[in-house]
């Protein structure tokens, strides 16, 4: 059974801020085929929802590398998963925020 997808306002927002900064720096094309593979992988994760490592064990965060540049962490709580953020690697990881 597939859970539902449920995204925080936090996850929104950085996913929204790369999108932009996609389309800005690498053209639309870009940003539409990062959309999509987010997008994909999702369905993936409703169906799968252990596929990610566990990031942060007393919390209960898992993450996936969607991309060399991006990560996606994620909870898993009554079956939904809940997407916490969407994180840039080539940031300070000091700024990685669940």
């Amino acid at each position: 059974m597939a859970l539902k997808i449920f995204w925080t306002k936090r996850a929104e927002k950085n996913f929204s801020q790369i999108l932009n900064y996609l389309s800005e720096e690498w053209g639309e094309n870009v940003a539409k085929a990062f959309a999509r593979k987010v997008y994909e992988f999702l369905e993936i994760l409703s169906e799968f929802p252990e596929i990610g490592t566990i990031e942060n064990k007393e919390k209960e965060i898992r993450g996936f590398t969607i991309t060399r540049q991006v990560n996606l962490f994620y909870r898993i709580t009554n079956n939904k998963v809940i997407l916490l953020n969407f994180f840039d690697n080539r940031q300070n990881p000091k700024k990685k925020r669940f």
